[in-house]
């Protein structure tokens, strides 16, 4: 029974020196955004060569759209549409991710900083084979904005392929 008691005793002292370590560290360090922002682009591979200024100065998107109707269009095709963007904000802005909402939805995204100012680009693709009626998806970044996430959509009237439909019957 002692050696159980003495066995938690020194567990819970464990975990509380662990939980001010580890405050302590972030205070050392003096944690921002822009450290955390750089580690994750340099995990996902890129090099980068300017993150967010020490000074508190952030990038910032500013879309002409962040909604795209392709209208009506046939099973089958593949509709293209640029999302074009501003970086209005007073620091590099990095994209570290583009994520289709499902795989018929393809977007590509610049791998450079954008410097403010400047202009970029998202390019996006939706295959429509095999997705009739209305189809609505999103396209998630993720970049060093705050916040970090940005969410765009595309939606489509997808008529079915009559040439699909005469071959299953």
């Amino acid at each position: 029974m002692t050696k159980r008691l003495f066995l938690s005793a020194v567990i819970t002292l464990g975990l509380f020196s662990a939980c001010d370590n580890a405050a302590s560290k972030i205070k050392e360090e003096g944690s921002t955004s822009s450290n955390s922002v750089a580690s994750t682009a340099q995990d996902n591979g890129m090099e980068i060569s300017t993150t967010i200024n020490p000074d508190g100065k952030l990038p910032s998107f500013e879309f002409s759209e962040e909604n795209h109707d392709f209208g009506t269009i046939e099973e089958g095709t593949i509709a293209k549409h640029d999302f074009v963007f501003t970086n209005t904000g007073d620091a590099p802005l990095i994209i570290t991710n583009a994520q289709g909402s499902c795989g018929c939805t393809v977007p590509s995204y610049p791998r450079e900083p954008i410097a403010p100012g400047e202009q970029g680009t998202i390019h996006v693709e939706f295959n429509s084979n095999g997705r009739t009626g209305n189809q609505t998806k999103t396209v998630t970044l993720t970049s060093n904005t705050v916040p970090n996430k940005k969410v765009l959509r595309i939606n489509a009237l997808v008529n079915p392929d009559p040439n699909k439909q005469q071959a299953q019957q």
